[in-house]
């Protein structure tokens, strides 16, 4: 869909005419949310009120966004096979190429084995084995499906009342040709608790790569996730967090050590790089680190100063067109209803008023699912 449409068919010509428009940009990517895997059709470039010549630059943009995702450029009523066949070598290559990055590989690995069968484990560059099989006609089919069944959201940014009124408007007209039957949103799930499995690949790589995935066993609230935030900012998403300064910093453990968490599946990940002899102790050790904030103290000083990164980052989310943008798409994939649509300034709000009972509360909920691990040694890891 981003290599041309009916209208400028292919690369050459669609490159053409974004630079003509003072370099315009399109893009169309993938952006899985749990277990909602959502297409983006997007168009960035310059105001109207800029252009040298007054050229109606936003319906330009319109134009452009709406015939790349209602009217790709079809061969015999199917994607062009010499397009599908590029973009499949592309690929291909892109996912033999990703063992090369082990921390990646790593991170998907335990995945597959966390979310096993349920949609959200489902990667958005799809697998290495499906890749070859697929065709023009299977692709068409399922992009027919998608017109059909998903929600569809315009987000607009930029532009004036007007402008965004002949936008919404055109979008309208497009989806009134089409024969709609959209499918609810996927609510927020989480996968079951279990009895940890631990998982080894032995690669010959200078560093080992560990990934832990902790569930919280119930799906997230949306309400719960000011606490969540603060608990990640504790535990392993800042520089000081627990996992930096004392797994990484004070016990040298690891290389890097940081916790990152997923609403949508009520998970969380724990990605480190390790010494292949430290892989089992520096295991103990992030295992270690979250009991301690579970029943151990937390100072007021470290407490407020997560706090405090948190509110600083988030007091820039508005600053540019992509951080609303990036912002408003997730919340409105979050909540479903417009009325529970949290704006930036309310999630800081919510954040001031958390406490550490709150955010005890969340990492009590997170037990250990999945430990994977690449290393030289097999004996470093119990594996199963």
């Amino acid at each position: 869909m981003e290599r041309g449409y009916a209208d400028c068919p292919d690369m050459t010509r669609l490159t053409k005419k974004l630079a003509k428009l003072y370099g315009a940009d399109l893009t169309v990517d993938a952006r899985p949310m749990g277990c909602s895997h959502n297409l983006c059709v997007s168009v960035t470039g310059i105001k109207d009120q800029f252009a040298l010549e007054g050229e109606t630059l936003t319906r330009e943009y319109a134009s452009i966004a709406l015939g790349a995702a209602f009217h790709p450029y079809f061969v015999g009523g199917t994607f062009d096979p010499e397009a599908v066949g590029i973009e499949k070598q592309m690929l291909k290559k892109a996912l033999e190429d990703e063992i090369n990055d082990k921390r990646l590989y790593c991170l998907h690995q335990a995945n597959r084995e966390f979310f096993g069968d349920s949609p959200a484990g489902v990667r958005q560059e799809g697998y290495l084995e499906e890749v070859e099989g697929l065709t023009p006609e299977q692709l068409t089919a399922a992009y027919y499906e998608m017109l059909r069944t998903a929600n569809i959201e315009l987000i607009v940014l930029g532009c004036t009342a007007e402008q965004t009124a002949a936008v919404k408007d055109a979008l309208l007209a497009e989806l009134a040709a089409i024969d709609r039957a959209p499918l609810p949103l996927a609510e927020n799930i989480a996968m079951p608790r279990r009895e940890p499995v631990h998982k080894t690949e032995t690669y010959d790589m200078v560093q080992a790569k560990l990934c832990m995935l902790f569930t919280l066993g119930e799906p997230m609230r949306t309400e719960q996730l000011a606490a969540v935030r603060l608990a990640m900012a504790l535990y392993g998403g800042s520089v000081t967090s627990r996992l930096f300064l004392n797994v990484r910093e004070r016990d040298h453990l690891c290389y890097y050590c940081s916790s990152s968490f997923q609403s949508f599946t009520g998970s969380m990940a724990v990605n480190s790089g390790v010494e292949h002899a430290d892989a089992a102790r520096a295991e103990q050790a992030i295992l270690k680190e979250l009991a301690d904030l579970c029943d151990g103290p937390i100072t007021d000083d470290e407490f407020e100063d997560c706090r405090r990164g948190l509110l600083s980052g988030m007091q820039g989310v508005e600053d540019t067109l992509g951080g609303i943008e990036t912002w408003y798409y997730i919340e409105v994939l979050r909540g479903g209803d417009p009325a529970k649509v949290q704006t930036p300034a309310e999630a800081r709000a919510a954040l001031q008023a958390v406490t550490k009972d709150d955010v005890r509360a969340i990492l009590r909920k997170l037990t250990l699912s999945v430990s994977y691990l690449l290393t030289k040694e097999v004996a470093a890891h119990a594996a199963e």
